[in-house]
């Protein structure tokens, strides 16, 4: 009985210092990856995913399961489908959208025929993993807006056996589900603030899209992921980098808003001069994060400025007068 109680407060704890961390995460992306793998550690799930809504679809953002990531080699990531479908109730995840309400089926291949739901287990026939357990929970605001869902899969005891989730798990994820949503509002507030920077690049150059902002900041994720992992970097590190790492990246080309439309929007070849105030836009967008108040700012400071260059030394702006943006040297 003791040992219950000190398990409970320990598992209570854990998610109070996780609301901290949580709350610490800018980028909505990269705090949707981070909510997955804290509830699932919380709640010791072998596998998981987050949903989103978008309108009346919901779609999968990131899914984790450790025994199929064991079967990997170190470093490796696992390749999940992504896809989206129509909220309704015959769905887990649709039906606990609607209805606001937590669900936790013992066995997703035995649920009974009076539910509205059923269990979409094409997943387990393609990737030859069966799920049992589930648990999923709507993440909604305090306004009561859906922002998506949390499920958990396959509940493992102290011996790795797979479980049914009981109530202190129920009790667990609704503690935690509160804060996560909240992290979430404020992360998409920041989100908004961002796309808002990029979509003033984006009215000045077409070619600066939102799918291209993101494409940049998923390479730069997968990028230095691997350099993390290569060179043992700590977890702490890892998150609070990576995390302004992908908002610098998704600013990358913000200074463009100070090029000429002439020389943005020419369809021919740049003459030399041309491409030399160009190429500003680099120092023009490092110039915006001067005024450096956060961690973040520095992060996209640095990357406006240098995502020209090159590891062989070349590239540019190069080594330059920062206040003024002249050139002094190219030094390979």
């Amino acid at each position: 009985m003791n040992r219950n109680r000190e398990s409970r407060e320990s598992k209570l704890q854990r998610i109070i210092e996780t609301e901290k961390i949580l709350n610490e995460i800018q980028d909505v992306d990269i705090l949707l990856e981070r909510i997955l793998t804290e509830a699932r550690a919380i709640l010791n799930a072998d596998a998981g995913s987050i949903y989103v809504c978008e309108g009346d679809i919901v779609k999968i953002r990131y899914a984790q399961n450790d025994t199929q990531q064991r079967r990997l080699l170190p470093g490796q990531k696992m390749v999940y489908s992504f896809f989206s479908f129509p909220i309704t109730k015959k769905s887990i995840v649709g039906y606990s959208i609607l209805s606001g309400k937590l669900v936790n089926e013992p066995d997703v291949y035995s649920i009974s025929p009076d539910k509205p739901y059923t269990s979409n287990l094409q997943t387990d026939i393609i990737t030859g993993y069966k799920t049992h357990s589930n648990l999923t929970i709507p993440l909604a605001t305090a306004s009561g807006k859906i922002l998506g869902a949390l499920q958990m899969l396959n509940a493992q005891d102290e011996q790795g056996k797979v479980i049914p989730f009981d109530q202190d798990a129920e009790l667990y994820i609704n503690h935690f589900a509160s804060s996560a949503t909240y992290a979430l509002e404020r992360a998409h507030l920041t989100r908004a603030m961002i796309l808002r920077m990029i979509q003033m690049a984006e009215f000045r150059d077409p070619k600066e899209t939102g799918v291209h902002v993101n494409r940049v900041a998923n390479y730069a994720m997968e990028i230095y992921d691997y350099w993390a992992f290569n060179h043992k970097i700590g977890q702490d590190e890892f998150h609070k980098y990576r995390d302004a790492l992908r908002i610098a990246a998704m600013l990358h080309d913000v200074g463009k808003v100070g090029i000429s439309d002439i020389i943005l929007k020419k369809a021919a070849r740049f003459t030399n001069e041309e491409f030399k105030i160009m190429q500003t836009h680099t120092w023009i967008g490092g110039k915006l994060f001067e005024d450096t108040a956060s961690p973040v700012d520095v992060m996209a400071r640095d990357v406006a400025l240098s995502h020209h260059e090159n590891w062989d030394g070349t590239g540019y702006p190069g080594h330059i007068d920062y206040p003024t943006g002249e050139s002094l040297k190219v030094d390979p």
